[in-house]
């Protein structure tokens, strides 16, 4: 990561992650050589005979080889499969220095369960300090040439992010000893190996999400975002290119709804803008994904105050940006042909100042609308209503916006699930088409256009914010008024699934849902 002139002399370590390599090979489980054997069983797979024998083929196996003591000790820690469940034993007579069961739940149907067992049998790997583990379900039999490479991604997936660690900001760290995993009879061959390295750039660009939204924001300011992205158009030159804007780039613009919110803060504001070029080939389909940039919000002269006002996790505001920004690495490794994709964040922090944003004042977006800002704390959308009208000028066909927007969809969906907000029917079945295979939860809601209602200002063209009843509604109407007729648009509101309510850290939403759509949108 970029280096700040940061508060408190912190600074992030420079940790070098090596990589895992992933091999799909079909072997005598008996005999495969390794630290861990874990096998993904059902509830249905651990089901034993009359002699408490497992009925399930592998299973029996390899418990023959190991004189039943597999099934005796899955008895005594009475392992039925359920999800959630894990056994890890060293026991001799593999070749595999320990094997594990893992539990699937009754049936196996969704990416979500593949990607589990990847991240559970990441954390017997840590456990254990193993280097070499394999992965195998006790059932595949009924899985299709194309479930099978799904799944295959998902375990893959689970792993490398389950093994994955942010200690940059730790003064003591472990590095994972685990380098390589064999995914067994799953069958071989080009796709699967084009799969995994699939699988292996989207997650590249998912850590990469996830280390933006964790570092605090005396570390990442709105300038060393806008440097972060540009080391990404350098990485990948072949296929992106990037254009910085400074305040006074931005005033040209009229900009003033998004500059209106950057006003108090001592870190000047930066407009991102990353342009995806195929290497190849004519352009079938323009695309653009733009994120909320807000790199610190303490709710400007409305304050965030009060029990669960969520302040000090306000770093995670730039969600959005960190999920186009991840996006962007996977896609600069994919090179997807036929789609060229804009990226834009209009980056920087609401604070409190003599100089800023005051409520009552009304400022003017690029599109010449005017708004009256009621509460200053709803200050992401004013910021992307100028990433908007930026985005429909680049002569793009659809957008998806992402933003930790409103407080609102988080107690309507839980902290799991995204919003999805959009009036166009086909773009909805596409994105949610690609977040089924991604294993993301997004749920369409209602964009109720007689709440427009609650927007209309008595002296501007409209207010920010339309009050608490339909709060993540009225802010997608907000949004949608930035918006080109011509141009289909999607607003995710993903202030829910942001951040992990058990690990306090960032998920990386967003950014496998997002690389997926962009490669059916270039088929």
């Amino acid at each position: 990561m970029a280096q700040s002139q940061s508060l408190g002399l912190t600074r992030p370590a420079q940790i070098e992650f090596s990589k895992i390599s992933f091999a799909a090979r079909e072997v005598n489980l008996v005999e495969w050589k390794g630290d861990v054997l874990a096998v993904g069983v059902t509830e249905k797979d651990v089901v034993k005979d009359e002699n408490s024998k497992f009925q399930n083929s592998i299973l029996e196996k390899l418990d023959s080889s190991l004189g039943g003591l597999l099934a005796e000790a899955s008895l005594e820690e009475d392992f039925t499969g359920k999800a959630g469940q894990s056994m890890v034993l060293r026991l001799p007579g593999l070749g595999a220095k320990r094997i594990g069961l893992i539990g699937l739940g009754q049936r196996v149907s969704a990416p979500a369960t593949y990607h589990s067992l990847g991240e559970t049998v990441a954390v017997a790997a840590k456990a254990t300090r193993a280097s070499h583990v394999g992965i195998v379900l006790a059932s595949s039999e009924g899985l299709s040439a194309d479930s099978k490479l799904k799944s295959v991604s998902a375990i893959a997936s689970g792993m490398v992010l389950g093994i994955y660690e942010d200690n940059r900001f730790k003064s003591e760290t472990k590095n994972p000893t685990l380098k390589s995993v064999d995914i067994l009879g799953l069958g071989t061959g080009p796709d699967l190996e084009k799969k995994l390295k699939y699988t292996e750039d989207v997650c590249s660009g998912i850590i990469f999400g996830k280390e933006l939204v964790n570092a605090p924001a005396n570390v990442l300011t709105p300038g060393v975002l806008a440097e972060e992205a540009s080391k990404i158009a350098l990485m990948y030159s072949d296929v992106l290119s990037a254009t910085i804007l400074d305040a006074e780039q931005c005033k040209e613009l009229k900009m003033g709804s998004y500059l209106g919110v950057a006003a108090a803060s001592a870190n000047p504001p930066r407009f991102i803008h990353l342009c995806y070029k195929p290497p190849s080939g004519p352009v079938k389909t323009k695309l653009a994904l733009v994120g909320k940039g807000l790199t610190f919000d303490s709710g400007g002269y409305n304050i965030k105050t009060g029990p669960g006002c969520l302040i000090e996790l306000m770093k995670f505001d730039m969600g959005g940006a960190a999920a186009v920004l991840g996006a962007a690495k996977a896609l600069g490794q994919i090179k997807p042909a036929g789609v060229e994709v804009h990226f834009i964040i209009a980056a920087c922090e609401n604070m409190i100042s003599g100089t800023g944003m005051r409520p009552g004042d009304i400022v003017t977006a690029s599109n010449g609308k005017t708004i009256e800002v009621n509460n200053t704390d709803a200050e992401g959308r004013l910021t992307l209503a100028d990433a908007l009208v930026y985005a429909c000028n680049q002569g793009v066909e659809k957008i998806v916006d992402l933003a930790t927007l409103t407080g609102a969809c988080v107690v309507a969906l839980g902290p799991s699930i995204a919003g999805v907000f959009t009036p166009n029917d086909d773009l909805a079945t596409e994105v949610l088409a690609a977040s089924e295979i991604s294993g993301e939860k997004l749920w369409r809601m209602p964009l109720e256009e007689s709440y427009w209602e609650f927007m209309k200002s008595g002296v501007a063209d409209m207010v920010n914010t339309g009050g608490r009843q339909g709060g993540a509604i009225n802010a997608a109407l907000f949004l949608k008024q930035f918006v080109d007729e011509k141009v289909q648009w999607m607003h995710i509101d993903m202030a829910g699934p942001v951040v992990s309510e058990k690990t306090k850290t960032a998920t990386g939403f967003g950014i496998s849902t997002l690389v997926e759509w962009v490669l059916k949108c270039s088929t």
